[in-house]
């Protein structure tokens, strides 16, 4: 059993996934499910002050706790709302109106799959880009049942259904996998 710095190191790293990505000062993001904002804030870093994200979550504690951290850390380029995201444009963004989706462990959550996914195309710029992170099914010592999890090639048929590809998969530690979609 690995202990201390080397299990985290095994787990995501937001700063290394963001790295990997296309992701330019001035962009809007919109953080589906942000929960705590372990991604909206290092996004909200990237994109600068000229950016802006959007962090929705249906928790109010969680975008208490976003809002809190970004308040610590002088980030004032977030935005949190209260959404449900699997009612129809549950987002209440307008569409065609960011550049990247952030779905971060979402998907296994939720029975509406398929709504969020048609909503994150709705929402995304024609030249749009998601991210989407999911519990992969090598490692069950820590997150969902395996039940629950989306499998990688579930979530590709998914996602092609409805007019995205896959630009990229991406390395992201041993207990996820993540994937880049482009809209078409």
């Amino acid at each position: 059993m690995q202990t201390g710095s080397s299990a985290i190191e095994r787990f995501i790293n937001p700063l290394s996934i963001i790295r990997q990505l296309d992701v330019v000062p001035g962009n809007v993001v919109a953080d589906f499910g942000c929960g705590a904002g372990y991604f909206s804030i290092p996004f909200a870093q990237k994109i600068g002050k000229e950016g802006k994200v959007y962090c929705l979550d249906v928790l109010p504690q969680a975008l208490e706790a976003v809002e809190s951290r970004a308040k610590i850390m002088g980030i004032t380029n977030i935005i949190t709302r209260r959404v449900n995201l699997e009612n129809k444009q549950g987002s209440k963004l307008d569409k065609e109106s960011v550049d990247w989706v952030v779905l971060k462990d979402i998907l296994f959550q939720n029975q509406q799959k398929e709504a969020i996914i048609e909503e994150v195309h709705r929402v995304l710029k024609p030249q749009g880009k998601t991210l989407i992170v999911e519990w992969n099914d090598k490692d069950f010592s820590i997150g969902p049942d395996k039940k629950l999890r989306v499998s990688l090639k579930t979530l590709s048929k998914t996602v092609g259904k409805h007019k995205f590809s896959i630009e990229k998969v991406l390395e992201a530690g041993n207990f996820h996998y993540a994937m880049v979609l482009a809209k078409h």
